[in-house]
């Protein structure tokens, strides 16, 4: 089968190493990054899974394939099956992850999970044997790295920084920023990372003119944004999260959830939200704002 440019420019990753040295925070940080992955693939199968139409998708980055002894016929493949796909055109990028012994040792403690090359004499005998066994495709690899003081942010934006390196097509994966508006009185939202507490500012609901309105009205956003203590509030706020944003980014964090609340969710925490979202639209900052509580009084009268 003839290859296309397109093949041979995919950009192809395989991690392996040894077994608690954090490939699977690797791979999320890969997923993250926009490629598609796929986890314990037998050596003997991947030439076949890429002649799948996958590798074409122009929604993907990328290929990434965890792979080690866990697949018990790992090593006896491994040679064969990369020497293969250099032959038809493919260029795998292969990334060791690896950690010193007494690093492995605790992971394993905290986990509690058994080691994949199991054998009477214990797990300092089990990471030994498998540290012997790796030894050539380690020192065959493209990349070593060594994990064992590197926090999971760290090596998470470690593998950042190797996902998204030396090309134009793979961007940087942004954090999603979403933006919730809701009433106390309703709960707190159960994935937000920051809570706001807008019932300091005078509420709308008791101007007989202003309370069947929400806070997307004209009428109730110019009440609201004009107290003065909600104007302080604003600059100091949006000083805040000008400062906080690019550090949760950095830190690998996925997602951020702020949010806005009042008593009910209509009114106070609604105009906020609003006025969040749209300081981060002009900061080039995508957000997602949801007004979880809007209608919610008028559904339960």
């Amino acid at each position: 089968m003839k290859i296309s440019n397109m093949m041979k420019d995919q950009k192809i990753f395989i991690i392996t190493g040894i077994s608690g040295s954090g490939k699977s925070t690797a791979m999320a940080a890969f997923e993250d990054a926009g490629f598609y992955c796929v986890d314990n693939m037998p050596m003997e199968l991947l030439p076949k899974f890429l002649d799948l139409p996958l590798k074409n998708d122009p929604g993907i980055n990328g290929l990434v394939f965890v792979m080690d002894m866990r697949e018990k016929k790992f090593v006896t493949h491994y040679s064969i099956t990369i020497d293969l796909l250099k032959k038809k055109g493919f260029k795998p990028i292969i990334l060791f992850l690896d950690a010193d012994e007494n690093t492995l040792i605790k992971r394993y403690s905290q986990t509690r999970r058994h080691h994949p090359i199991s054998n009477d004499y214990g797990l300092i005998n089990s990471i030994r044997s498998e540290k012997k066994e790796m030894f050539n495709i380690k020192n065959s690899s493209d990349t070593i790295i060594d994990t064992s003081k590197y926090t999971p942010h760290q090596l998470k934006a470690k593998i950042l920084s190797i996902a998204t390196e030396d090309t134009s097509e793979v961007s940087s994966p942004s954090m999603k920023t979403n933006i919730i508006s809701f009433g106390f009185k309703y709960g707190i939202p159960r994935d937000a990372d920051l809570v706001l507490d807008m019932r300091f500012i005078t509420n709308p609901y008791f101007i007989p003119s202003l309370r069947n309105l929400d806070g997307e009205s004209n009428a109730v956003k110019d009440f609201v944004l004009s107290q003065p203590e909600t104007k302080i509030f604003i600059e100091k706020y949006f000083a805040l999260l000008d400062y906080l944003h690019p550090l949760y980014q950095k830190e690998g964090k996925a997602y951020l959830t702020i949010a806005a609340g009042c008593t009910g969710g209509r009114h106070r925490s609604v105009a906020i939200a609003r006025k969040t979202f749209e300081h981060f639209n002009n900061n080039g900052i995508k957000a997602v704002i949801i007004h979880r509580d809007i209608d919610r009084d008028l559904k339960e009268k």
